[in-house]
């Protein structure tokens, strides 16, 4: 039986959802992750000079940030807070249905970054080490992890697609 003593209570505060909502997700990402290194793993191959390296994507309207390390020993990506963002060797910045066309090769990243949609900081030749190894992929790595989740994931990525042509 609980006592009212043994109660805690709730934290509250500017980042509890974040915090929430970052350790709800860190299952999902590592699957997504794992499943994305066992399918793809020529991948790694094109990437091979930063495979330790530390990549930040912050998508501009997600309350959190994605730090992905593409190590195909011990794959990682998880969510981080935006504030403070953690180091990084390289981060890739920009709104989420763009950063979501740059993983599958539906827009163009260079005229994304030249139009400032798209921000690149940190270590370049990182960034275009990623974009080249995410472009070798065959099929679509949205696709694949939106399969993982059966018909909501589907249903999902579809309309994020949608909304991403209305744009």
């Amino acid at each position: 039986m609980t006592t009212m003593q043994s109660l805690r209570p709730v934290p509250r505060g500017p980042g509890f959802p974040g915090a929430v909502l970052r350790a709800a997700l860190q299952p999902v990402l590592g699957r997504v992750v794992r499943r994305i290194a066992a399918r793809h793993p020529d991948m790694f191959a094109r990437i091979a000079p930063y495979q330790k390296a530390d990549f930040l994507i912050v998508a501009n309207e997600l309350p959190f940030a994605l730090h992905l390390r593409p190590d195909p020993d011990a794959p990682m990506m998880r969510a981080v807070p935006k504030s403070p963002l953690p180091p990084s060797d390289a981060r890739i910045e920009g709104p989420f249905l763009l950063l979501l066309n740059l993983v599958d090769g539906e827009s163009d990243g260079d005229a994304a970054f030249f139009s400032r949609e798209l921000t690149i900081s940190g270590n370049t030749e990182a960034v275009v080490s990623l974009r080249n190894a995410l472009d070798d992929v065959d099929g679509s790595i949205a696709q694949e992890t939106a399969d993982l989740f059966g018909p909501p994931g589907r249903a999902v990525l579809g309309m994020l697609r949608r909304r991403g042509a209305a744009a």
